[in-house]
């Protein structure tokens, strides 16, 4: 199935067309594995724990990720418009490897 032209451009600017794209990147391929809370997340990217909450504003402000619970413990998924398009993402995923 070809996918969304949309959401190939919103995941285009999302990871590649704005600074902390890596990053939320990586993110997402960390909860794509297992959801993981705020605290969790910094501790496994090793990034600051208010990074990674400015990371996932960016991510759940365009729906790529859904919380589960409230205020410290909500655990973070990959959105169903993400599970939708993962095939976009993959692919974005695969033209940074090249460019490295």
């Amino acid at each position: 199935m070809p996918a969304d032209p949309y959401a190939k451009r919103l995941l285009w600017f999302v990871f590649m067309g704005s600074k902390g794209g890596l990053n939320r990147m990586r993110l997402i391929s960390v909860i794509r594995e297992k959801p993981l809370n705020a605290n969790q997340l910094a501790k496994e990217l090793d990034l600051d724990y208010k990074a990674i909450q400015h990371h996932i504003g960016v991510l759940e402000k365009n729906n790529l990720i859904t919380r589960v619970g409230e205020k410290y413990g909500a655990a973070y998924f990959i959105s169903t418009f993400l599970e939708v398009n993962l095939e976009a993402f993959d692919e974005i995923v695969t033209k940074l490897e090249k460019s490295k």
